[in-house]
């Protein structure tokens, strides 16, 4: 029963990640028409993390101006 305890937090953050998984460009084709490009692991700094292009390329967009 003490595992509950334990498991419900783990539980709350699995569901929390998967909450915004669903926005956002989720290929390379999707990212390029909405004005993005892909990246290795991480965007540079006038530019955000938007979605995803495959497993370690992100989709990076400008997120100022």
């Amino acid at each position: 029963m003490r595992i509950l305890y334990l498991l419900f937090p783990f539980f709350l953050l699995l569901v929390h990640g998967a909450a915004g998984s669903s926005l956002g460009p989720k290929n390379e084709k999707q990212c390029k028409r909405e004005k993005g490009f892909c990246s290795l692991l991480n965007c540079s700094f006038p530019y955000g993390i938007a979605g995803k292009c495959s497993r370690f390329y992100f989709c990076c967009k400008k997120i100022w101006g």
